[in-house]
């Protein structure tokens, strides 16, 4: 059935189908009666619960960052029977993102190109959204976990991001389970230079001394490209050691175009961007296998690139990972795409 409807929302632009999607599941979830046949048909019908960073994780996949940005679709994500969503990336102010169109599919490569350059409603909005939504499911004994991808907004300089992504961990320490602090997105200029050890060490540590300041602090993580070189991943590696980061997210998108089946002009067509699904697949794999060996396994790590099945899942896990994450598998996959995942894990 989904792919019949998927072929149908393909003739569409990628952006505006998603949001035509979303707001339509959410009219659906609108009405109990309906809500709860759709929570029967998407939801794992067994549970795998995972202990990670003190918490419990209903099931070990999760929705990457950049699907709901600004938390406005948490309800009818918990209905798909996801184990937690990333919302964000968040930016102190709201900014637009970068010009239309920016998000493109590749369906002979099972792939997505975006450069959506951080667009959200920033963290003031956000925070009032899952101030809400705590309050809405205070009584339920099942709660969807939400981590807080933060990040800069475009025009502040990398020598002042640090100032950003405090005033978005203070402002969303209270209504998210854990952070995600994003340096590797390819879509804001400068951004990935954040990622070299001395910019890297300023952002995490001033962070980790606000968050060691509160009884309860949040598990802290941080998410890396997958372009990075050895000695990068070791830099990033030595000083989550070093701070005492509670995991790491591997990986963002890719600025590669290596191997695709595409049409190079079609993708050259598209324009820059972070490259994401099937394509990134077994770079990803790899980042989290050499993580793993590197740290022992003492630096847990969520797996995110090319998870479209439970076969796909597993392989992340025996690299080491503790958790998956989808987002390029879901819009090839669909809404049952955590179920199908659960049924062979």
């Amino acid at each position: 059935m989904y792919q019949l409807l998927r072929s149908f929302f393909f003739l569409f632009d990628a952006e505006r189908v998603h949001y035509f999607a979303m707001n339509l599941f959410r009219l659906f979830c609108s009405i109990p009666l309906l809500r709860n046949f759709l929570a029967a048909r998407f939801q794992p019908g067994g549970h795998i619960p995972v202990k990670l960073f003190g918490l419990y994780f209903s099931n070990p996949v999760g929705l990457g960052a950049g699907f709901d940005k600004n938390a406005k679709y948490l309800r009818e994500l918990q209905v798909m029977g996801f184990g937690c969503v990333e919302i964000g990336t968040v930016t102190p102010k709201p900014q637009p993102g970068n010009d239309k169109p920016r998000l493109f599919r590749l369906p002979a490569d099972k792939a997505l190109i975006n450069r959506m350059g951080f667009n959200n409603e920033g963290v003031e909005v956000v925070q009032q959204r899952l101030m809400q939504w705590k309050a809405a499911t205070a009584n339920e004994s099942s709660r969807l976990l939400i981590g807080g991808n933060i990040g800069k907004n475009k025009v502040t300089p990398n020598e002042e991001a640090w100032k950003d992504y405090e005033i978005c961990f203070k402002a969303l320490f209270d209504w998210v389970d854990y952070f995600v602090v994003n340096v590797s997105s390819p879509n804001t200029p400068g951004l990935r230079e954040l990622q070299e050890k001395d910019s890297l060490r300023q952002i995490l540590s001033h962070l980790q001394t606000i968050n060691n300041q509160h009884s309860n602090p949040k598990p802290l993580l941080l998410k890396i490209a997958p372009d990075l070189t050895e000695q990068q991943l070791d830099d990033v590696i030595d000083l989550a050691m070093e701070i005492r980061l509670d995991g790491l997210v591997a990986t963002n998108t890719t600025i590669s175009r290596d191997g695709l089946k595409t049409d190079p002009a079609k993708v050259k067509a598209m324009g820059a961007g972070g490259l994401s699904g099937l394509p990134v697949q077994q770079r990803s794999t790899e980042v989290v296998q050499y993580i793993h060996r590197k740290t022992g396994g003492t630096v847990p790590v969520i797996a995110s690139g090319g998870v479209f099945t439970g076969a796909d899942a597993r392989a992340k896990m025996h690299a080491g990972a503790s958790l998956v994450q989808v987002w390029t598998g879901f819009i090839y996959e669909g809404p049952a795409i955590v179920k199908k995942i659960m049924s062979t894990l």
